[in-house]
């Protein structure tokens, strides 16, 4: 991460525009809260991935919130069947951004002038798979897992724009403990670092609280009776849930793990339907 933060306030000075990948279900909790020092005298546009995962009357508000503060906000989603839709929406904002620029550099001949990207965001934030819609190819390496760029690249978007490429890098600390836990649901954060239990536990009590409608959809079973509040209660929940989709093991016992897997990949892959983690207006009440 330091070797990363160096680099990127390194090649600051010669980026003219920099591109924040954000997970628009945790719009918030994916925003690294270095990149508002390392950029903070340049343009900005903050992309709001796996739209289509999300709430999207939530990512409107999001949109809204962005735009109060300065920021252009564009919501998207990568793995869009119209590959170029993303794409195509984002070099026709840089070019808005931009345009001041482009003109002084064409009053002084230079036409064909490339201006400089930058494109950051944290681990598993979708960032590899824009990077080769935007380039019309396989410019970047791409995983389902956290942190597979390994180094700066600098790409060519079209004629117009020189792209660089960062690693994906998580801030050291997190002064709230939901920005972490809401980035370990969303894949953010290594599996292997959290208990799954414990995190899914905590994961029903954000859904519950949202709209305890979710988990009772596709799973068949009431929430009525459980307090989220109450851990234990998460635990019992969990394992109702495990019992209705016939998790057992010998002895008839649920297989708690294998039910907490599965709720997070079917949150991940949309399959709980689409949703919001978080609300503009908790930002505001966090110090």
């Amino acid at each position: 991460m330091t070797k990363t933060k160096r680099m990127i306030a390194t090649q600051m000075g010669i980026i003219d525009v920099v591109i924040e990948l954000l997970d628009a279900r945790v719009p918030f909790s994916s925003r690294n809260p270095d990149i508002d020092t390392l950029a903070k005298d340049k343009k900005r546009v903050l992309v709001l991935n796996k739209a289509d995962l999300a709430d999207e009357k939530i990512t409107a508000l999001w949109e809204e919130y962005f735009r109060e503060k300065g920021f252009f906000a564009l919501p998207i989603n990568a793995k869009d069947n119209n590959k170029k839709a993303g794409a195509n929406r984002l070099t026709a904002a840089l070019k808005k951004i931009m345009r001041p620029k482009i003109e002084a550099q064409r009053k002084r001949g230079r036409i064909n002038a490339p201006i400089r990207a930058m494109i950051v965001g944290i681990p598993n934030v979708g960032k590899s798979t824009f990077i080769n819609q935007l380039v019309g190819g396989s410019g970047a390496i791409t995983a389902d897992r956290p942190g597979v760029t390994r180094g700066r690249q600098w790409l060519k978007v079209g004629g117009e724009f020189d792209l660089m490429d960062t690693p994906g890098v998580l801030w050291p600390k997190f002064d709230d403990k939901m920005v972490g836990l809401r980035l370990a649901c969303t894949g953010a954060i290594r599996d292997e670092i959290f208990d799954k239990i414990t995190l899914v536990t905590h994961f029903m009590q954000i859904l519950i609280s949202i709209n305890p409608g979710i988990l009772e959809k596709r799973y068949k079973i009431s929430t009525a009776s459980f307090v989220p509040e109450n851990i234990n209660d998460m635990l019992k929940l969990l394992e109702e849930i495990g019992n209705a989709r016939g998790f057992k093991m010998k002895g008839g016992v649920i297989d708690l793990e294998r039910t907490a897997i599965t709720i997070l990949d079917e949150f991940r892959g949309g399959k709980l339907g689409r949703i919001s983690l978080e609300l503009p207006e908790e930002k505001e009440q966090t110090p």
